[in-house]
C-alpha cells in the first residue's frame, strides 16, 4: 500500500464517495518491479546497485513516468511519484497511466562510462516489463537525453529492433522531439501567464523566486524574464542568491550556461522559500514546504514545478492562510505532455516543428488550467483538490469501462 498516496486521497475519497474497491485500486500500485544490478566499475571492481520501477495504474493506457538517479531513491518515494504521474496524465487528458522508476545511486560519484553501464544494466533487469505499448520511461532527477539514448539503444539490442518510442526525452538524432528540453518550464510559464492575466497583474511588477536553478528552474527563469517578470532569487543544491531588483537576462544566461549562480545576496534554500515575493516556484526536490516552515512562506502564489514539493500538512496551512498553490500535477505537466507528443511522433515516424509543439502544449496546458479553475469554483476547494477530483474521476471511469 502506498501510505503517502492514501493520505493524499483522504479528502477526495469522501468527496467522490469512493467504494472500498475503488479506493483500494488507487491506494495500491498495480505492479512494483524491484531489481538488483551488478555493474563493472572503471577500476575493475563490481558494485551491486538496486532500483525499482512502479507501474501504478494502466486504466487509461500504457504507464508513463521518469527514471531518477539519486542516493535517496527508495520504493516508497517511487510509489508516490508513480501515483502522482497517474494523476498528472489523467488531468492532462493523456492516454497514459502513471509510472516512475529510480536507482539508488549518487551519480556524481560515477564516471560517464559507469553511468552508461548502470543504465544499460537497468534496462536488461527491467526487460520487457517496459515497452512502447506498456510502459514508457523518461528523464527525471539526474537523468537526461543522453541517458534516454542509452536506454533506447540497449532496449533495441535486447529486443532485436530499435524502437525509439520505448522512452521519451531522447536526443533529437535518436528520435527526440523538438521543444522537449524546455517543455516542463514552458508549460509552467503558460500557467503563470493564464493566472496573471485573470488577476490583472503587471509582469514587470511581479517578483519571482525559484528554488532549483537546474533544467526546469533555469528554463522557467529565462522564459519568465523574456516575458518581463522580475526574477529576484534563484538557488541550487549548494545555496541561493537574492537580488531584490531582479537579475538581468545576461546574468541568468551566463549562470545557467556555467552551472553557477548569478551574483547577489547569499540566501539558503530554506530562506529563499520565505522571501516576500509574488510567485514562489519550488523546482528542486520534494517536501520542501512542510508544516515546519509553511507559516513563514510569504509568497502570494506557489507554482509547484518540482514533484510533491509541498507536504499534505503544509498544504492545509497555506490554504488556510490564503496562499494559492498551483499544484505540481498541473503546473509541471508540460514535460509529460511533450513526451506524449514525442511518443506519437515516434509511432507515426514523423517529426513536428518546434512551433507546432509549443502551440499544442499551450492548448493542453490551457485546457487543464481551465478545467481545474472551474472545478475549484464549483467545489469551493483549493486547486489541488479540484485537480485530484477531475483526474481520479477520469481514471475510475476508464477502469469501469475496462471491467465491462
Amino acid at each position: 500500500k502506498c501510505e503517502s498516496c492514501s493520505r493524499r486521497l483522504e479528502p477526495i475519497a469522501d468527496m467522490l464517495k469512493l467504494l472500498p474497491m475503488e479506493r483500494a485500486l488507487l491506494e495500491y500500485p498495480q505492479r512494483v518491479i524491484s531489481v538488483s544490478m551488478p555493474v563493472r566499475m572503471d577500476d575493475g571492481s563490481t558494485r551491486i546497485f538496486s532500483g525499482a520501477r512502479v507501474q501504478y495504474n494502466d486504466a487509461l493506457g500504457p504507464t508513463k513516468g521518469g527514471i531518477r538517479y539519486h542516493h535517496h531513491v527508495d520504493e516508497a518515494e517511487v510509489q508516490e511519484l508513480a501515483f502522482l504521474m497517474m494523476i498528472k496524465c489523467a488531468l492532462a487528458g493523456l492516454p497514459y497511466g502513471g509510472a516512475k522508476g529510480g536507482i539508488t545511486v549518487n551519480p556524481k560519484e560515477l564516471s560517464k562510462k559507469e553511468l552508461e553501464r548502470l543504465t544499460r544494466a537497468f534496462v536488461r533487469a527491467l526487460g520487457t516489463t517496459v515497452g512502447p505499448q506498456s510502459d514508457i520511461p523518461a528523464p527525471d532527477v539526474n537523468t537526461d537525453a543522453e541517458v534516454m539514448g542509452w536506454f533506447a539503444d540497449e532496449y533495441g539490442k535486447m529486443t532485436g529492433k530499435y524502437q525509439p518510442a520505448v522512452v521519451t526525452g531522447k536526443p533529437l538524432k535518436k528520435g527526440g522531439s523538438k521543444g522537449r528540453d524546455v517543455a516542463t518550464g514552458l508549460g509552467g510559464v503558460y500557467i503563470v501567464e493564464r493566472f496573471v492575466a485573470t488577476r490583472g497583474w503587471n509582469p514587470a511588477e511581479t517578483s519571482v523566486a525559484i528554488q532549483g536553478f537546474g533544467n526546469v528552474g533555469g528554463h522557467i527563469a529565462h522564459l519568465l524574464h523574456e516575458r518581463g517578470y522580475r526574477i529576484v532569487a534563484v538557488s541550487n543544491s549548494k545555496g541561493g542568491v537574492h537580488n531584490k531588483n531582479g537579475f538581468s537576462r545576461g546574468e541568468l544566461v551566463v549562470a545557467q550556461k556555467n552551472k553557477i549562480l548569478p551574483k547577489g545576496d547569499a540566501v539558503t534554500n530554506e530562506e529563499l522559500l520565505e522571501l516576500p515575493v509574488d510567485i514562489l516556484i519550488p523546482a528542486a526536490l520534494s517536501e520542501q514546504i512542510t508544516k515546519a516552515n509553511a507559516e513563514r512562506v510569504q509568497a502570494k502564489v506557489v507554482l509547484e514545478m518540482a514533484n510533491a514539493p509541498t507536504t499534505v500538512e503544509a498544504d492545509a496551512i497555506l490554504h488556510a492562510r490564503g496562499t494559492l498553490v498551483i499544484p505540481d500535477i498541473l503546473a509541471n505537466a508540460g514535460g509529460v505532455i511533450v513526451s506524449y507528443f514525442e511518443w506519437v511522433q515516434n509511432l507515426k515516424k514523423h517529426s513536428w516543428s518546434e512551433k507546432k509543439v509549443a502551440e499544442q502544449l499551450q492548448k493542453k496546458m490551457h485546457e487543464a488550467y481551465t478545467a481545474v479553475t472551474q472545478e475549484t469554483k464549483k467545489r469551493g476547494s483549493d486547486m489541488r483538490t479540484a485537480a485530484y477530483v477531475l483526474a481520479i474521476d477520469r481514471v475510475l471511469k476508464a477502469q469501469r469501462k475496462r471491467r465491462h
